[in-house]
């Protein structure tokens, strides 16, 4: 392509959003990159422009008009953002095509799922010998609409059958870590992941870890520095080997470079818990019904963390992927983020 690679991305002020545009910030063809982020805060927009050199569309996800404007005007869109926002979803794919139609360009989606795609009812009570490869595509075709995630990935897969964009889903499984780049440090970017950091400020006020069931289902695990390297590693392997890069349904990239019970996570925080003082036992204890409602919000909410969902990341492997983190490295990140979320309370 001619002159600069036009890139539009979202969830920059998120966990993997920001942590990915760091990483294209640093990439070593930065200097091509022409880059617009969506942000809904303005004075966060105005750091990102002033310090970090980045333009800036400022919108909500529900402003679709603005955003299918800005699609439209880009070649790749990594979309970071609410993976299960299908309005957005359907505005990013209008401006995919209103670009392809008007100028002939084939542009790229990097959509975001998650391995949630992959969950079963286990309720903690027992492991599944059922493993997904994001190189089965059958199988991989074979996940029903109706599972989490599911309805907006179709729709992602659909456009690139459809001919007018060329698209690829990444899907992370418990991506972990605290982030602490410099986005973070100014103040614009969101530090922490949503699920272990949910189970640690739960067992934090009832002062005891907490499980759901026996904690014997299993979920892959990536970290979040390999979570961003994903991104980059697919996004060379496009601008660099288009007709050998994977897209629509051989576009589909697990992020997983380990894999945990339910329960490991659990005993890891209630021994943070004992040894700093916050709870009088290191042993986790099952939510009750009555505390899941009360924390989670909802039964299937806090059931989805008995869930099973085992993944094998092959394609993204295959495509030159390779995670420095393991399953170890995820338990031992747990105890700085029980030492966080403690100070919060």
């Amino acid at each position: 392509m001619a002159g600069k690679i036009s890139i539009f991305v979202t969830g920059v002020t998120g966990y993997i959003g920001g942590t990915l545009l760091v990483r294209l910030l640093n990439h070593p063809d930065a200097g091509t990159f022409d880059i617009t982020a969506l942000v809904r805060n303005s004075e966060k927009a105005q750091i990102l422009e002033s310090k970090f050199g980045v333009k800036t569309l400022i919108a909500s996800h529900a402003e679709h008009d603005r955003i299918e404007e800005a699609v439209a005007a880009n070649h790749i869109i990594l979309q970071i953002s609410d993976s299960d926002d299908e309005p957005l979803t359907k505005a990013i794919l209008r401006g995919l095509k209103r670009r392809h139609d008007k100028i002939g360009d084939l542009p790229i989606l990097i959509h975001t799922s998650g391995t949630g795609l992959l969950i079963d009812d286990a309720r903690g009570e027992y492991p599944t010998e059922t493993i997904y490869s994001d190189l089965n595509v059958e199988q991989l075709k074979s996940i029903p609409p109706t599972a989490y995630h599911r309805n907006v990935d179709l729709l992602v897969v659909g456009a690139d059958e459809e001919g007018y964009a060329r698209t690829h889903i990444v899907i992370p499984s418990t991506v972990y870590g605290i982030a602490t780049h410099p986005l973070v440090k100014a103040g614009i970017s969101n530090p922490h992941s949503i699920q272990i950091p949910s189970l640690i400020r739960f067992s934090l006020a009832r002062k005891r870890a907490g499980v759901i069931g026996k904690g014997l289902s299993l979920w892959p695990n990536v970290h979040i520095d390999d979570t961003a390297d994903i991104y980059i590693v697919l996004l060379d392997s496009i601008l660099h080997h288009p007709d050998t890069t994977g897209h629509g349904w051989e576009g589909l990239y697990f992020g997983e470079s380990g894999e945990h019970r339910w329960l490991d996570i659990s005993l890891a925080i209630g021994r943070a818990m004992y040894e700093l003082g916050l709870a009088d036992s290191p042993e986790p204890t099952p939510f009750s019904h009555d505390e899941i409602l009360k924390y989670f919000g909802s039964e299937w909410r806090g059931y989805l963390f008995g869930t099973n969902s085992r993944a094998r990341a092959d394609r993204t492997r295959a495509l030159g992927w390779k995670p420095k983190h393991s399953t170890e490295d995820l338990l031992a990140s747990i105890k700085p983020e029980v030492e966080v979320y403690a100070k919060k309370q």
